[in-house]
């Protein structure tokens, strides 16, 4: 990073800790694995002691990228990637209200599903000012698109309390 730059590591460990504390209250770091359990599964679903490293993992890559993006100076896509991650920030602060806290897998599909959108959106525009960057946020397109099925899947497979009760029995 350039001396006397925009976007400071302290700004990036920032929207780290707030994303994470916010994405903690439902439930606790790691969410509810005994609920995560309860449901029937795909086959190529995670284990749910994969989720707490692997987020850790895509945390950094995204906040490296979206430093390296940040400080690439006023190029075609900054803007636009700049805005994706915010808001795939806020879906992975709101996934844990969403899947564990209202517990409703259609609501943590519906979630994961736009954070697949976001992050496609992010490895186009990254790709256009930072190549590294795009490697980076590549990571999380690739989780997102596994979670995406498994989300799905759950959804479909399994029922949801939340649903069941706004449509009747």
């Amino acid at each position: 990073m350039m001396q006397g730059s925009g976007f400071r590591w302290w700004q990036a460990v920032g929207i780290f800790v707030v994303a994470n504390l916010v994405s903690a209250m439902p439930v606790g770091f790691g969410g509810d694995f005994a609920f995560y359990n309860s449901f029937r599964q795909p086959v190529v679903a995670p284990p749910d002691w994969l989720f707490p490293p692997m987020w850790m993992f895509l945390n950094i890559t995204s906040l490296v990228a979206l430093c390296r993006v940040a400080n690439a100076g006023a190029v075609p896509g900054r803007r636009t990637f700049l805005i994706s991650e915010g808001v795939g920030w806020v879906l992975f602060a709101a996934f844990p209200f969403a899947f564990f806290l209202l517990r409703s897998p259609v609501l943590g599909a519906c979630d994961t599903a736009c954070g697949l959108v976001v992050a496609c959106v992010s490895v186009l525009a990254a790709a256009k000012v930072d190549r590294l960057a795009a490697v980076l946020v590549a990571f999380r397109l690739a989780w997102l698109t596994l979670a995406t099925y498994v989300g799905v899947w759950l959804a479909c497979y399994n029922p949801d309390p939340l649903f069941r009760q706004a449509i009747g029995p």
